[in-house]
């Protein structure tokens, strides 16, 4: 039996500014958008490559927007997927890597390489460098 993890539910307080975020600055691909009824509203992103998709939406969970920590991506090239996430409007932090018990401005190796950056709402978010897996 597999068990797959192919959504995350994402709060957030303004749906239509999230999907602009995820979808317009981050390059998500908007996989569907149902308003279901006047309450309840899902807006399923999938970010380019993945097998996990996020849904943000109205109705959803009872989580306050903002309280998701440490969310992750992984990328084969963290400088690269950095320039593009800046470049898009991304507040991204540095790209930095981890030595010594802490961590040093720049790339590192794969698994030690990072940056981050928060949606509008401060749901937070990691990048990390590694190797593709088949």
């Amino acid at each position: 039996m597999d068990f797959r993890l192919e959504v995350v539910v994402v709060p957030v307080s303004d749906v239509d500014a999230s999907k602009a975020f995820y979808a317009d600055r981050c390059g998500f691909v908007v996989d569907v958008d149902r308003q279901v009824t006047e309450s309840f509203r899902v807006v399923q992103l999938t970010p380019p490559g993945s097998g996990c998709s996020i849904t943000i939406g109205q109705g959803l969970a009872p989580m306050a927007p903002g309280a998701l920590k440490g969310l992750q991506l992984c990328v084969t090239d963290a400088v690269a997927a950095h320039a593009e996430l800046a470049g898009r409007g991304v507040p991204v932090t540095e790209v930095v890597h981890f030595e010594g018990g802490g961590t040093v401005p720049g790339a590192g190796g794969d698994f030690e390489t990072f940056f981050f950056f928060d949606d509008p709402d401060g749901n937070s978010w990691a990048v990390q460098q590694s190797p593709v897996r088949s």
